[in-house]
């Protein structure tokens, strides 16, 4: 499939299609721990306005990216954890390495130095390309949550800017 994908910011105008992608990502069980999308006001709390991006074909949003906080502190400031979600008619077309190096150039714009990402090990795509963009495994959390009673693996990247020194 030749496809065309815009890469813009979103709003809340656009959550009812963003969390319609996240849902998605839920219903795979391998995404996020989350067991139901939360409302914008809840999500928009724990995100960072600065750092939300959507890719759009043929005026048609199929996939998002956003930073949220890993501290308060003002050491980590400057440290944020990626999610990532592409609807899956549109998954394997490059759209998520496409989003995703839009997100690094974004959040290095806003002074973000390190982006780290836990994502559940059996989600192999996602942590590739993760890795191809610069990310490092540094770890693996053991059973770090249970979903449908079931317990799961997280493996976590980062990647540190070589811009922001």
């Amino acid at each position: 499939m030749n496809i065309t994908i815009q890469i813009t910011s979103f709003t809340q105008n656009d959550w009812p299609i963003i969390s319609a992608i996240y849902q998605e990502g839920i219903d795979t069980g391998i995404a996020t721990f989350e067991t139901k999308v939360p409302s914008w006001k809840a999500w928009n709390a724990t995100h960072i306005k600065s750092c939300r991006i959507k890719a759009v074909s043929k005026d048609k949003t199929v996939g998002w990216a956003s930073l949220s906080p890993t501290s308060r502190r003002e050491v980590y400031k400057g440290v944020a954890e990626v999610s990532i979600y592409i609807t899956s008619k549109y998954q394997n077309l490059g759209i998520g390495k496409l989003l995703l190096s839009a997100l690094i150039n974004e959040s290095e714009k806003e002074g973000f130095w390190t982006l780290q990402a836990s994502i559940f090990s059996q989600n192999t795509p996602s942590i590739a390309l993760h890795k191809s963009l610069g990310f490092r495994e540094i770890g693996y959390r053991e059973k770090v949550g249970k979903l449908n009673d079931i317990w799961y693996d997280n493996t976590i990247l980062e990647r540190r800017s070589k811009l922001i020194t």
